[in-house]
């Protein structure tokens, strides 16, 4: 016994309890959660052309490439600054394997030749939709789900400077509203981060004639915004 317990035992202040140090059990690194396969939106975000091609020609993620004779995957040039967006291909696109071909194909062609513009010179073409819908039909929800990973995508490779929406159901479904084309004209908008302008489509005007009026003034707002988009 040392001195100091010596004297207060003498004090009558024995026995005296003498604190330990708590036992302090190491600290576990929080384990890192562990990361899950990617999605199919991801996996798709991070392919290039000739993958995205490939994907696109051997999807099966709707019921749609089991009624069409090929997907219609997109034309023209892969760095074009103008990119326009149609809906889904009809038979003759269906036949061929390119977005407007035909009637509204040749339309389409004078409509850019208006505005100094050709197919595949700074141009790029897709639809919406990759596969013919039977009976040309518009695709159904879950149709536009399983493909829009893909034209993101190509808005993505492409990285045009300007969208060009042509038609009732690739306005709607690019911009996410039940609105009319006709409320929607003149008016900019975005799809994944692009400046976005709206339009009739060329198979429209071929029953409409009297509204090629209002798609060339639509036609003259792009080439006006695209020369804005330039000079900014």
């Amino acid at each position: 016994m040392n001195r100091r317990r010596e004297i207060l035992k003498e004090m009558g202040l024995a026995p005296i309890w003498v604190l330990r140090e708590p036992r302090i059990a190491p600290a576990r690194a929080a384990a890192a959660p562990e990361a899950g396969p990617p999605s199919r939106a991801e996996r798709i975000a991070r392919m290039g052309w000739d993958e995205l091609k490939a994907a696109v020609k051997d999807c099966r993620d709707c019921g749609l490439r089991a009624g069409c004779t090929q997907t219609v995957f997109g034309v023209g040039d892969e760095r074009a600054e103008w990119l326009l967006v149609g809906e889904a291909p009809g038979a003759e696109e269906d036949r061929l394997g390119e977005p407007f071909v035909g009637q509204a194909g040749k339309l389409l062609d004078n409509m850019l030749a208006a505005i100094g513009l050709r197919r595949g010179e700074n141009v790029y073409i897709a639809n919406v939709v990759k596969c013919r819908p039977p009976g040309n039909r518009n695709p159904a929800p879950e149709e536009v789900a399983a493909c829009s990973p893909y034209l993101l995508r190509q808005v993505a490779l492409v990285r045009p400077k300007l969208i060009v929406a042509m038609g009732r159901f690739a306005v709607q479904t690019l911009l996410g509203t039940d609105a009319s084309i006709a409320s929607l004209r003149g008016r900019l908008f975005r799809y994944g981060g692009v400046p976005l302008v709206v339009t009739y489509h060329p198979a429209y005007l071929l029953r409409n004639l009297p509204d090629k009026a209002k798609a060339w003034a639509d036609l003259v707002f792009a080439r006006r915004t695209m020369a804005t988009l330039a000079r900014g």
